[in-house]
Order: C-alpha cells, then structure tokens, then sequence
C-alpha cells in the first residue's frame, strides 16, 4: 500500500499481478501514463465516486470495462443539500442546529491568506463553538495533531481548505459548510458532501455563493446538478453531467 510513487522506475516488482488505485480521479496525466504502461501485463482496477470526464468516456465507448456500485452502506442518510446565497444568519442556525446535537462541522474556505480572518468571523457568530484551522500549508505534524484534536472531538469547527476533500472519516461531523461554492468542480462538491453523513445521523451540507457577485451559466449547472442528485451513490450521475457541461 503506498502512495503514486509505487508508479515511479524506482519501484520494482518481482511478480505484480494486480494493481488498484483508489480515488483515481486525482492522479494525474503522468500517473496514468504509467498505469497505462502497465496495462499489457498487469490488471488494473481503478475506483473513483466521481470519474472525470475523460475516465467515463473511456468506459461510455467500452475502451474500459465498468462496474458500479449503487448500494450504500446500512443506515446511511442522502445528505440534505442547500444550495444558495451566503449569509451570516444561515451560517450561524447551521453551526448552531449541529452544535445542539453535539456534532461538529466542516467549514471551507480555500484561501490559505484569509482562512485566520474566516475562522475569527465564524468565532464571533458562533463563539460558545471551539474552532481549529487546517490547511497545506502547515507543517505535516501541526496538521496531523489538528486532525486528530478534531477526530477527538477537542474542537467543533474545523475552518479547512479543501485538504479534507478525501481520506476523512469523522462519523460526528455531519454538517459541511462550503464558501463560494461556485468556484469548484462537480466531482470537488461531491467530494466534499462525502465528508460528512458518514455515520447514522442525517447530515447537511450548505453550498455558498457571494450574492453580490453573478453567477456564470456553467457554476450555475454546477451547482444545480449537486442540489438536485444528493441520493447515496449519486456519483456516476453526477459524473455524467459534468461530461455533458
């Protein structure tokens, strides 16, 4: 088990038979150049909630085979999305609604330059909530022990890039709260919603726009398309309209 580095020259294998690769969508055109090198002696089985359109091309023509899994784990909730306009008001009833049941939540914003004045405001709307920042930026260790103060339930915001997009499982975290919203990709939303919902408490998940400014024809699919496809396994469906925007 090992990161893309299992890719490199530097890597060999007496006997390799079968390589699988997890979260595929975030390798990149390197990545896949290696793995296609492979393809002639080894078997490949790449895993992905939200393949990117040039992957599900490849499987919609039959150049790869396909399989999907649709049934989600027991006991899990679809993650009630919101789309719509930032306010302070709504930001404030989120973390609060989640802080009543004991839980904790997600808040990102990804600019490392204003995440410290993000997470002072949110301490002045909600200041009995104890709030932590992560993000690249930091050292591996101050990251690592901030993940695991947070796991611990030692804070209840986390204020974070979108370094959380993957690899979390935090069962307690079921509110996401995601700051011009607009600005990302089908497949980053998707994966962000991912993070929370994760155990057997109904989960919400708030995707932000700045109201002043104009929404553009394509963030506003976007965001349409994660409102309305927010059913447990939506990821292919999602996948699929964002080859066709």
């Amino acid at each position: 088990i090992g990161t893309h580095r299992l890719l490199s020259d530097q890597v060999q294998f007496k006997d390799l038979g079968l390589v699988v690769v997890d979260e595929e969508q975030r390798f990149g055109v390197e990545h896949k150049e290696a793995l296609k090198k492979m393809r002639t002696n080894v078997d490949v089985l790449a895993m992905s909630a939200t393949p990117i359109p040039r992957t599900l091309e490849m499987s919609l023509t039959g150049i790869r085979e396909t399989s999907t899994l649709a049934t989600a784990p027991e006991e899990r909730h679809p993650v009630l999305t919101s789309v719509g306009p930032y306010s302070d008001q709504q930001v404030t009833a989120a973390i609060r609604r989640e802080l009543m049941r004991e839980g904790q939540v997600f808040y990102v914003h990804n600019r490392v330059t204003t995440i410290d004045k993000v997470a002072k405001r949110i301490a002045e709307l909600v200041p009995e909530a104890r709030i932590a920042v992560a993000h690249g930026k930091m050292s591996e260790a101050r990251l690592e022990q901030i993940m695991v103060d947070f796991w611990e339930r030692k804070f209840d915001v986390l204020v974070s890039t979108t370094i959380i997009e993957t690899g979390l499982d935090i069962a307690n975290a079921n509110t996401l709260i995601v700051e011009d919203a607009h600005r990302y990709g089908l497949s980053q939303l998707h994966q962000l919603r991912g993070r929370v919902g994760r155990g057997r408490e109904r989960a919400y998940a708030y995707f932000l726009y700045d109201p002043q400014k104009p929404l553009g024809e394509v963030a506003l699919e976007r965001l349409k398309a994660v409102a309305t496809h927010n059913e447990l396994g939506a990821g292919m469906q999602l996948a699929m309209k964002d080859l066709e925007i």
